[in-house]
């Protein structure tokens, strides 16, 4: 092992500095993203009223009564759209939403590794077994809470947009037919377990969301590491808004089929409400993760492909220069270094360096300039 140097910027030799790069973009000023953020979130929500308009046959199998869902949805396409566009405004997170993007629709790296996409798609999105390393159960109830708010949102959002119809068929006898933009897709009986199915697929994913949200906010409560660093708007406010939009949807059920009706109504409104502001608010609070993490399957497959690149050359992983143990693959640390220029820091010969290494150049260097002459 080599000595480590006395300062706490090392100046990489010229044999083992990264080779130059133009400089990037200029960073934007905050009022041109934030008109450009503007720009495109109101051109996706024009696309999904047209969307709607034309998939619901010119509102002829739209249902007004779920006009508030539709308009929060509109709301939930612009908050998206604007809050996407200012997070790749940034000059890390536009070059990982690049090099992601660029390798997720990459042909050679299909033809390379065909199965590599269907499979980070299928374990990192789908099942996110990166969860199952830090908590089985912290994982089991994740996906409680995932595919119960797929589960919905795959329901909800076409019917509140009158893709979906549901009609009977014969006008008094227990056969429907579900529609889609006017075309028949299937019939069934209702009365059939299938047709349960279809009918109460909703209080199905309610009752998983419930399921999985109560065990967070358990842990919420209960884990000393949790209570530190959590905020309520953040952290448990998703939480709660999950479980009183699950609760009041059942509540729903429960009153048609044992009450008779009686209290429907408050309900519908209550549980219109709890779902109008959580498709608000998804956009700027913790929900937001939904949407980038398709960049970060991007990501994990540019690491991936790189790494079978570097594994050709006799490259598989780049050392510390300074302990020489394995850091990451030479593609990943030059993009970790190149925006680390884009953001002008200044140090990005530091990305050559383990976390261990760095943290004792910096205490060297602490005990060396700022330490100097104590005990």
């Amino acid at each position: 092992m080599t000595e480590p140097p006395k300062t706490a910027e090392p100046s990489p030799t010229p044999g083992d500095a990264a080779p130059a790069e133009p400089p990037g973009r200029a960073p934007q000023s905050p009022a041109a993203v934030r008109r450009r953020a503007t720009l495109v979130g109101t051109l996706v929500s024009v696309l999904l009223i047209l969307a709607i308009v034309f998939g619901s046959r010119l509102l002829r199998d739209f249902d007004s009564a779920l006009l508030p869902y539709a308009v929060a949805t509109v709301f939930l396409a612009f908050g998206v759209a604007y809050r996407y566009t200012v997070w790749i405004s940034a000059p890390g997170a536009r070059r990982l939403f690049k090099q992601g993007w660029r390798s997720f629709f990459s042909a050679a790296n299909f033809r390379k590794a065909p199965t590599a996409l269907p499979k980070m798609i299928a374990t990192y999105l789908g099942f996110q077994k990166f969860l199952g390393a830090r908590s089985h159960a912290r994982w089991a109830a994740h996906q409680l809470v995932f595919w119960g708010c797929l589960l919905a949102a795959a329901i909800t959002f076409p019917l509140t947009w009158g893709w979906f119809t549901f009609t009977s068929s014969t006008g008094s006898g227990p056969g429907y037919e579900m529609r889609i933009w006017g075309f028949k897709v299937l019939g069934f009986d209702s009365l059939s377990v299938f047709g349960w199915i279809m009918f109460h697929g909703l209080d199905i994913a309610a009752v998983l969301v419930i399921a999985g949200a109560c065990y967070f906010l358990w842990r919420r409560m209960k884990d000393r590491g949790a209570i530190t660093g959590q905020r309520f708007a953040y952290d448990l406010m998703p939480l709660i808004c999950l479980i009183v939009i699950s609760v009041t949807g059942l509540l729903l059920t429960f009153s048609s089929i044992f009450l008779h009706g009686g209290g429907y109504e408050f309900l519908a409104v209550l549980h219109m409400v709890s779902v109008v502001f959580t498709l608000i608010y998804i956009p700027f609070g913790k929900f937001f993760h939904i949407v980038q993490r398709p960049a970060a399957v991007g990501m994990q497959l540019f690491k991936y492909t790189s790494r079978r690149k570097g594994e050709g050359k006799g490259e598989d992983v780049l050392a510390c220069r300074r302990c020489h143990e394995p850091i990451d693959t030479p593609a990943y640390v030059e993009n970790l270094q190149g925006t680390m220029r884009d953001l002008d820091l200044g140090f990005d010969e530091w990305a050559e360096y383990c976390p261990r290494c760095k943290r004792v150049l910096r205490g060297n260097a602490y005990l060396d300039h700022v330490k100097k002459g104590f005990k």
